[in-house]
């Protein structure tokens, strides 16, 4: 069967999505939420140890036009930015869709983001009100208010937190303003709903800026119902979803699940303020029906289950459980497309299914989740193989904030591993002579705010969006991402390498919790390494290793030794210019605080390479450790 596109079925395929939502926005969305499915939940939230709080959907909707009623009287005009800065909890929620409400346009900001940063993303935007969290976002903002002469009012969540006298207003006080003015006159809202209009912006999100200073991405009304529209086609929108929302909504993939498919398919989402600590407990407790996770999480829970695999004593048990997941992955792989189950492998797998993997599944929370969802990058071969052997099919995708999340994905019907799936409907996917993956289609976005020529190098004068991604289309349809174009390695030798190829293959040792694969110029290949903390001291009790900290891991030789084997298994599996030659442990983990990752866990090459250039150049003087 092939997958080739065909343009006449394209187009019909986009206008028939398109007419889905004609004319509408994510307000009129909220307005049919409310009136169809008024009573359902839509939002729960509850602080450290207490009970959860839900709102209705009815609710909801409420309180949007009452945000939107003190927004426009703070003076906000159609058009004009709110500057967000909270973690994922209800108020960051209503704050946007108040601001939406009152015709302005929603900006979330990382909540890691540093002074400097705050003022350059306020200023670019021109940001007329802020809505932070507390007291650690009050005091990176006072930092920077002086360079933001148009800002003129920042609404602080936590009460005791708020200084008083202006510019600053509590939350409290914002809601209380906007409760009397919706009753006393709802017209001025009413009216600014009314003048919204699909091709307004529905938000700003800024990129990581990694190369620079970021670049704020026009996403309009018409380009996130269409992503809803194509949710529902390929089955992966499905109404009254369980969600957990964890991840920053500065990344379009939690935005689009969090709010818009939220609204369009009255979903019930529960929030967990701090992945770092909380995200296990939270799904644990809410068991979702539905999850996303970028591939670090995916990554981190496999880690912990094979380290929990590992220190299994009970060798009969370890035994079935090992038997019961090559049961699991060779029924997974079955159900890929062009594939077909036989009835024996199907009971076989339901017999294991009952018996060992759906129990396992329920103590990680995800019991009643029936689809998995991963974006942001490429899942690894060996995490989807993984979860493969659960039971598991993970709905690998592919998009960026450039193409409102995802315009390859992977469905239940039609489903491939290694892939991120087919283009969605509606969608042009093709390779470009030097292998780069270009899209186009009513997902794109429209521009980089006042950034023309960057504009014009995204989007050519086709219609044609470049994704800056190397990759490849099989003979059926589904897409494969090798590596960011800029990002691939040339060798001294003239060599092509992706690092993510080698990368992938160090962190699938659970010991190993980050690598970045260095060689650029370079006659081989160096790696940096970090062990997985969560991971790391659990292997090393077992193993009576008395340590006080992760450092002191880091240096003890059973550890690097383990590390060792670790990389030389990795370098049995690439090519010879792939692989590692010499490498070095860090005493460290890489986090969003300490720079070196993003907020969704990607790895920023340029800051790991100017943060330990003295590391990867020891490395090349011959370096410590040879793989």
């Amino acid at each position: 069967m092939s997958g080739a596109q065909v343009p006449g079925e394209i187009a019909a395929q986009r206008a028939d999505l398109q007419q889905q939502w004609a004319g509408q926005t994510i307000c009129d969305a909220l307005a049919r939420t409310a009136r169809s499915y008024g009573d359902r939940p839509a939002y729960s939230d509850r602080e450290a140890g207490g009970p959860w709080q839900t709102i209705s959907w009815a609710r909801t909707r409420e309180l949007a036009l009452q945000l939107g009623a003190a927004f426009t009287e703070l003076g906000l005009q159609p058009g004009e930015k709110v500057a967000l800065m909270l973690p994922n909890r209800v108020e960051h929620v209503l704050a946007d869709l108040g601001a939406l409400h009152a015709g302005g346009v929603p900006v979330t900001f990382y909540a890691t983001l540093a002074a400097e940063q705050i003022a350059f993303m306020a200023g670019n935007c021109d940001a007329r009100i802020a809505v932070i969290d507390g007291a650690s976002e009050l005091a990176r903002w006072q930092q920077v208010l002086a360079q933001l002469p148009g800002l003129r009012t920042v609404i602080v969540r936590d009460g005791a937190a708020c200084p008083p006298g202006a510019p600053y207003l509590s939350w409290q006080d914002f809601a209380a303003l906007g409760e009397r003015r919706l009753a006393a006159d709802p017209e001025p809202v009413t009216s600014r709903v009314a003048a919204i209009k699909p091709d307004d912006p529905v938000t700003l999100l800024y990129t990581s800026g990694t190369t620079g200073n970021p670049k704020g991405v026009i996403i309009t009304h018409a380009n996130v119902l269409y992503e809803v529209a194509v949710g529902h086609a390929v089955g992966l929108g499905r109404l009254h979803e369980r969600w957990v929302s964890y991840l920053p909504l500065a990344h379009i993939a939690e935005r689009m699940f969090t709010l818009y498919l939220a609204i369009c398919n009255a979903m019930h989402t529960h929030f967990c303020h701090d992945a770092a600590s909380q995200l296990i407990g939270t799904v644990s407790d809410v068991k979702p029906t539905a999850f996303f996770g970028v591939p670090r999480i995916y990554e981190k829970v496999m880690a912990g289950i094979q380290a929990l695999l590992a220190g299994e004593q009970d060798a009969q048990r370890k035994a079935a459980v090992a038997a019961a997941m090559e049961t699991g992955l060779a029924y997974v792989r079955s159900s890929q497309y062009g594939e077909q189950t036989p009835a024996e492998l199907a009971g076989k797998f339901a017999a294991a299914d009952q018996q060992v993997l759906g129990p396992i599944r329920s103590l990680l929370g995800l019991g009643e989740a029936s689809l998995l969802v991963s974006g942001a990058a490429p899942l690894p071969p060996e995490v989807g193989a993984f979860f493969g052997g659960l039971g598991i099919r993970i709905m690998d995708v592919y998009g960026m904030s450039e193409t409102t999340g995802a315009f390859t994905m992977n469905t239940l019907d039609a489903f491939r591993l290694g892939t991120v799936g087919r283009p969605v409907p509606g969608i042009e996917v093709r390779i470009a002579d030097d292998g780069e993956i270009l899209a186009r289609g009513p997902l794109s976005t429209p521009g980089y705010l006042k950034l023309p020529e960057q504009t014009a190098d995204l989007i050519d004068a086709d219609g044609w969006l470049h994704t800056g991604d190397i990759g490849t289309i099989d003979a059926d349809g589904f897409v494969r991402v090798v590596d960011r174009k800029k990002e691939l390695i040339i060798t001294a030798g003239g060599e092509n390498v992706s690092p993510a190829a080698v990368e992938n293959l160090l962190v699938a040792h659970p010991l190993i919790g980050q690598a970045l694969a260095y060689g650029d110029r370079r006659p081989y290949l160096v790696a940096l390494l970090t062990l997985d903390g969560g991971v790391a001291p659990a292997w090393a009790r077992a193993r009576g290793i008395d340590h006080d900290s992760l450092a002191e891991l880091a240096g003890h030789p059973a550890v690097r030794a383990e590390v060792g084997r670790a990389v030389e298994a990795a370098n049995a599996r690439l090519a010879r210019v792939q692989q590692v030659k010499y490498w070095e442990l860090l005493p460290v983990e890489w986090t969003a605080e300490s720079a070196e990752l993003t907020p969704t866990f990607k790895l920023k090459r340029r800051v790991v390479h100017a943060k330990y250039a003295d590391v990867i150049d020891a490395l090349y003087q011959a370096g410590p450790t040879p793989a």
